[in-house]
């Protein structure tokens, strides 16, 4: 089985192809209005943000120093990883090399909605930064059940993805369902014997190319060369439904009361975007909020 790839793709071709049905795209050319393809490279990123901190397990490092960390990295001795930026709030500059955020396709996108308040509902538009060799440290579901989009800016990952169906044959951890047991880039068959009827897509993430991730699909990474990507959420009238199931069942470590309070906020939420969508209202997209030149 392999990944589909599609350079010129209407978006009701990826509505009803991709996102009603689940299955992962490789756009090959969404990026194609990003000023910043043209430029984006490790010494860009020094030149640009070289003095710029982020944290990584408790440890500050500079943007100088997670370049040099991921240039030196070998797949016997990998660098950190994922070590990520928040672009709006650590280097809300780059939001005017990769305009629009968006790329036509991830809309409407109700996580742009001042009703969502990001750093609570698992929303983020984050670049990582991977050495050769590092690896996703488990293959996982994006917690809220929110699609992901993620465009490789510098460098080559290897994705794999497995179609919607296989949650069987992945092993989730008890308690934690968003996330599996086993290591399947060496995969212990003796332990974990329903891995072996699981139907993994391997394939190359190459500069340029975005990646679409529906929601409720498996999925895991790792680096083939000192790599930059950028990974956005999104959510929308398709997903509505497993975003509010997902609200209640991890917010209940707060308790039942809560829980059930934040869901129903989020089902409002939710509603009020629909009916924004009905009658044409326009919300703030991320670009405009916190690029500094607006």
């Amino acid at each position: 089985m392999e990944i589909i790839r599609k350079t010129d793709i209407s978006y009701d071709d990826f509505i009803n192809n991709h996102v009603k049905t689940g299955i992962p795209l490789v756009f090959t050319n969404a990026t194609k209005d990003w000023k910043g393809m043209k430029e984006f490279s490790l010494e860009w990123f020094k030149e640009k943000f070289g003095e710029r901190v982020t944290d990584f397990e408790g440890t500050k490092f500079s943007m100088n120093e997670v370049i040099d960390m991921i240039s030196k990295s070998t797949p016997d001795n990998p660098s950190p990883y994922p070590i990520t930026f928040d672009v709006p709030h650590q280097l809300p500059e780059l939001l005017e090399y990769i305009d629009p955020i968006d790329l036509n396709y991830a809309k409407p996108n109700w996580v742009d909605s001042e009703l969502f308040q990001r750093g609570h509902w698992g929303y983020a538009t984050e670049i990582f930064f991977g050495g050769r060799g590092v690896k996703f440290p488990y293959v996982h579901l994006d917690y809220y059940h929110l699609s992901a989009w993620v465009t490789m800016v510098v460098g080559q990952k290897e994705f794999t993805v497995f179609p919607r169906g296989q949650d069987e044959f992945l092993y989730p951890e008890p308690g934690d369902n968003y996330r599996s047991k086993l290591n399947i880039f060496n995969p212990d068959y003796e332990k974990y014997p329903k891995f072996k009827e699981a139907t993994p897509i391997h394939f190359v993430l190459n500069p340029g190319e975005t990646l679409y991730i529906p929601f409720g699909i498996w999925h895991s990474a790792h680096s083939l060369t000192p790599s930059i990507s950028i990974a956005f959420d999104h959510l929308s009238s398709e997903n509505t439904w497993d975003f509010i199931k997902d609200v209640y069942y991890l917010k209940k470590r707060m308790g039942k009361v809560k829980a059930l309070f934040t869901a129903f906020y989020a089902l409002y939420a939710c509603f009020m975007c629909k009916i924004g969508d009905a009658f044409g209202i326009k919300r703030q997209l991320i670009n405009e909020r916190y690029n500094p030149k607006s």
